[in-house]
């Protein structure tokens, strides 16, 4: 395909860890950027990575907590529920509201579910329900029909997120991690689905944002720090639950 873009997700309203990867990406000078959803839930800064995210993105899909925002929580546990309804109330368009605020809820409303771009997928969730099925690295052993039926429905590459695990499921194998394969995996070779990891809520262990580069018709895998104390500061000092920022110090 030889494109050469970067794809990013799950940025959980985290604003410091956003700015961070779109730094490096910028560093290493890719023009495009797209976005497989969750932009807001679980952090403070919604209303700066809504802004950021439409200013700088191609594309951004709908994840599960951007659909909840704008719908309902149903299904959604406790302290996820509550950011959502947290996140609603700062944003949900009002008479006295500034039309700022209309526009990053419209941006929510508006938000696809599915995008096709030749022989590429991407979807938040799984190609059989885009915005709310997890495909876990479990799978692959205890569920293969639902590989077989998720790996059916795409041509080439489907990237995804949601679970905020890094790594590559190839057809008729094991889910690999980056470290695995030396963060690098050629695109062309076999089908796969490419879980791309998370901006703003990593849960491998690694505290660092997570994102992928297409690069020479690669997948390359990009870890970059940042200020995790300033979020979990501001975290503390607000209504979420303490979990939303103890969880970044662990990567879990």
């Amino acid at each position: 395909m030889g494109e050469r873009v970067a794809i990013i997700s799950d940025i959980h309203a985290n604003l410091e860890a956003l700015e961070a990867v779109l730094a490096d990406i910028d560093e290493q000078g890719v023009g495009e950027v797209l976005c497989l959803g969750d932009v807001v839930g679980y952090g403070m800064d919604a209303e700066g990575c809504i802004d950021l995210v439409q200013k700088r993105c191609s594309l951004c899909l709908c994840g599960n907590h951007d659909w909840a925002v704008v719908n309902s929580a149903l299904g959604f546990n406790q302290m996820a529920r509550q950011a959502v309804d947290i996140t609603r109330k700062r944003l949900a368009p009002g008479r006295w509201r500034p039309w700022v605020s209309k526009r990053r809820w419209q941006f929510l409303e508006e938000l696809p579910h599915t995008h096709t771009r030749n022989k590429w997928l991407l979807v938040h969730g799984s190609p059989r329900d885009p915005v709310t099925e997890y495909i876990f690295p479990e799978d692959t052993e205890v569920d293969p029909d639902k590989m077989a039926e998720i790996f059916g429905k795409f041509e080439e590459v489907c990237f995804v997120g949601h679970t905020h695990l890094p790594g590559v499921f190839a057809e008729g194998m094991a889910f690999l991690g980056p470290t695995e394969f030396g963060g690098r995996m050629p695109l062309g070779k076999a089908k796969m689905v490419v879980n791309v990891g998370s901006v703003g809520q990593p849960r491998d262990g690694d505290v660092r944002a997570c994102y992928v580069q297409i690069e020479d018709d690669q997948v390359v895998y990009r870890r970059v720090p940042y200020d995790v104390q300033k979020t979990m500061e501001r975290i503390r000092a607000s209504r979420l639950d303490a979990l939303c920022a103890e969880r970044l110090a662990l990567g879990r």
